[in-house]
């Protein structure tokens, strides 16, 4: 399934992987296309920071809301923790961290088609209002600046 592409029909919000029969999201999976709709351009959130800002669910959970309903957010800001690119959206990925200027490490010899990850020092959002804060990595969720 492509990440641009959203789904259709109705499950209820139940996980099923599509749009209730209202049209409407489930209200965590709007909470987590908030979010990724907050990231600034150039800037990436993890999948547990995104979880963490909201106070709720985890990783595979946020993963879960990008996969079936992020066709419409900017799928490419929220990433794994370690700087990989979501396996089978290199390239779509790749082209969008290109165009935003998103911070990129040279992927070394020994890695699986030679494709970069993003420098996750650099590149990681924090939540703070400016959007350029210099990537102070950690979700920000707690007394920090909300989105």
């Amino acid at each position: 399934m492509s990440m641009e592409e959203p789904m259709g029909e109705t499950d209820g919000g139940t996980g099923g992987g599509t749009f209730g029969t209202t049209g409407e999201l489930p209200e965590y999976a709007e909470r987590v296309l908030d979010v990724a709709d907050a990231i600034p351009p150039g800037r990436v959130m993890t999948y547990g920071d995104v979880a963490e800002w909201l106070g709720e669910g985890g990783p595979r959970q946020v993963g879960r809301v990008m996969s079936l309903y992020g066709g419409s957010a900017p799928w490419w800001r929220v990433v794994r923790a370690d700087g990989t690119l979501l396996p089978g959206h290199e390239l779509r990925a790749l082209a969008h961290y290109r165009e935003e200027g998103t911070p990129l490490r040279a992927a070394g010899p020994a890695a699986e088609g030679h494709v970069p990850r993003i420098d996750m020092r650099r590149a990681r959002w924090d939540g703070g209002a400016d959007g350029a804060d210099g990537g102070a990595g950690g979700a920000g969720g707690g007394a920090g600046t909300h989105i």
